[in-house]
This record gives C-alpha cells, structure tokens and sequence, in this order.
C-alpha cells in the first residue's frame, strides 16, 4: 500500500526574499515636502532679487553669496527629507536606498543628485566666467540643470498623490507641488513672462524694427508663451479629475518670483494680481463644468485652456490698463487675448483622451474588478 506524501516548500532565505516595498508617503509626509520646497524656491526669489537690486555685490562676492546660501539651505533640507523618507522605511526594505522610496519620491531621488551635480557645476561656471548679470543668468548649462534637478525633487508630492487615487487630502499638496515645481521652469523663462513684462503700456510702432515694434512683438509672444508654461501642468492635473485651487496656485507662484524680485513694481504687481483673481474665477468655473456636463464631457480640456487664457490674460492687460494704462491698439490687445484662448484649446485638444476612454488616473487606486466604467465627478481631488 502506498502513501502520499505532501512536500510543502520551505520560503526562501531572508536574504533571498523580496522587499515588501515602501508604499505611499502619508500626506504629513508630502506636506512637509512641500514646506521644505516652497523654502527652495524663496531661496531662488531671495537669489533672484540680490542678482536685480544688489549685482555689485553679488559680483564681488561670486558664488558664496548669503542668497545662494538660503537657495542651497532649502535644496539640502529637501534633499535630506527626501532620503530620510526611504531611511525611515530600512524595516520594511533593509536595503532602503534601492527599495525604501515612497511612490513618487524615486525620480525626487534622481533630482537630488541632478541639483547637486549642477551645484558643483556652478561653483566652477561662476569661478570661471563670473557672475551672470541679466538673461544670461537664465541660460547657463550649469542654472538649466538645476532647473531639471529641483523639477524632479518638487514634484515628488505630484506623483505621491496620483499614486494614491482619487479621494483622500493630498490634492492640496499635489497641487503646491505642481505649482512650485512650475514656479523653477517660469524663473529660467522670464525672457518670455507675460508677468515680468508690461509691454503693452509701452509705446508703440508699427514700424518693423524700431523699439516699439519690438516691444510689442515680444509683449504679444510673452502672452502665448506663459499660456503654455501653465496650461501644461494645469492640464496635466485637470485631465484626470477638477481639483479646487490649480489655476489659483499655478498663477499665484509663477507671477511671485517677477514680482518679488523687482520689488513689486507698478503695474505688473496689480496685473499679476489680476490674473490671480481671474485664475481663481477660472477654478470655480471649471468646477461648474465639470458638474453640469461631467468629467467624461467632449472638449472638456480644450474648453478648460480657452477659458483659462481668455479670463486670465484678460484680467491682466485689465490690471495692467488700470495701473499705467495700454498704449498697444486695439488689435493688438485683443488680439493676444485670443491668441491665448486658441493656444489653450489646442493644448487641452493634445491632451485630451481618445474618445470612450475614461480619464487618466480615473482608475487610479482601484482594484482591476472595479475599473469597468468611468469615474465620474465627485468634487474630490
């Protein structure tokens, strides 16, 4: 008679076993990184104000200037929050510096070591060729890889939250994440801000190659320029769901660093200030939408972009007419306007879904038995 005999395999040896993996940062967690990021980029404001107000001395003391020191303070600061997240998760995955990284935080990590590579690079640029005096500064390989490092290590929350789904609180700090990393791209873009260049209260030709023509060409670009500086990420974020404040954010920080670093200069304080109320328009607006023709809705991303560029940079030549008052004609004016209206609804034409898929991220979180329809609005980021 014969018997059988049940063999159960033995599980691996610790060492050969996989790491459980980190999981999702907690929303103190992103929090605080979005606390030591905004701390990164009032340093960049504080550097960038030196460069405008005080060159003389920034030239004389090169890199090791107190402005660079508050900008590097809040990188290190980000940066060690960063490792420290993995650091704190060595229990679940011994070998921390490959496996302890919160969802989204990995690419952070790659930042961390571009922003610090670009650091180094720096210190030898300025030593070599000096201290950059005007857009210059905004051009050298050295600052364009410091902008691509703290992009990566400021969107860190961003990705946090598109890893955890729909529902919960880390809207709030998806969207300052977005917004600040935004605000790093905008500083190395002044040469084309609408909000750093108040060309249509300048006088104007239109005769080719005279300075107001030029002015005015550069004035109406600005326009179209920081229309897709913003609306790329706006969309990004509004694509998968509304989210309260995303236009609000993106307006408020992009326009701060122009702003501050002149010293709240008159009338681009109260255009910027303008469009900031204008972009808050824009997100209870959107919200409607989204309410009153779903989340699913056709055009719903190029209707989302011409209204942010008709409303927003409305409001602003607004501003800047109240406060200096426009000298550019009426074509011109109205003209940039609806320059930006159809660049806006051409980028949310390019991001839109193909037709009958659910939004991006719609499933985001959810188990695979439950992905059968589309989301719909819910009011929740």
């Amino acid at each position: 008679m014969s018997s059988t005999q049940i063999v159960t395999p033995s599980p691996p040896p610790p060492s050969q076993s996989p790491a459980p993996g980190a999981g999702l940062a907690t929303t103190r967690e992103d929090l605080l990184t979005v606390v030591f990021g905004a701390c990164l980029i009032l340093g960049a404001v504080a550097d960038g104000w030196a460069h405008q107000n005080i060159l003389a001395d920034v030239q004389e003391d090169g890199f090791f200037t107190p402005w660079h020191g508050l900008l590097y303070s809040g990188f290190t600061a980000t940066a060690a929050w960063t490792f420290f997240l993995a650091y704190r998760r060595r229990d679940r995955a011994p070998r921390w510096w490959r496996d302890g990284w919160p969802a989204g935080y990995r690419l952070g990590a790659l930042g961390v070591a571009i922003f610090s590579l670009a650091g180094l690079l720096d210190m030898v640029w300025h030593t070599v060729f000096g201290v950059e005096t005007t857009i210059d500064a905004l051009l050298s390989p050295s600052h364009l890889l410091l902008c691509a490092g703290s992009v990566l290590l400021l969107t860190s929350p961003l990705r946090s939250w598109w890893a955890a789904g729909p529902g919960g609180g880390r809207s709030a700090t998806g969207v300052l994440s977005m917004a600040l990393a935004t605000t790093s791209v905008a500083v190395f873009m002044l040469y084309g801000s609408a909000f750093d260049y108040a060309g249509p209260v300048l006088p104007f030709s239109g005769e080719q190659g005279t300075a107001g023509y030029t002015a005015a060409s550069l004035g109406v670009a600005s326009y179209v320029i920081t229309t897709g500086l913003l609306l790329v990420p706006l969309l990004l974020i509004h694509r998968r769901r509304w989210t309260p404040g995303a236009a609000t954010a993106l307006v408020a920080w992009a326009s701060l660093f122009p702003m501050a670093t002149r010293e709240f200069p008159q009338p681009e304080t109260g255009a910027a200030l303008a469009a900031i109320a204008a972009a808050a328009v824009v997100d209870w607006l959107l919200g409607r939408l989204d309410r009153a023709r779903g989340a699913t809705a056709p055009g719903r991303l190029p209707i989302a972009g011409a209204v942010f560029g008709t409303l927003v940079w409305s409001a602003h030549l607004l501003g800047l007419h109240l406060g200096g008052r426009i000298e550019w004609p009426v074509e011109l004016w109205t003209g940039s306007v609806v320059s930006a209206a159809a660049v806006g609804a051409l980028l949310g034409l390019l991001a839109g879904q193909p037709s009958g898929q659910a939004p991006a991220g719609a499933f985001a979180g959810q188990p695979l038995s439950e992905r059968h329809a589309p989301t719909a609005f819910t009011g929740e980021a």
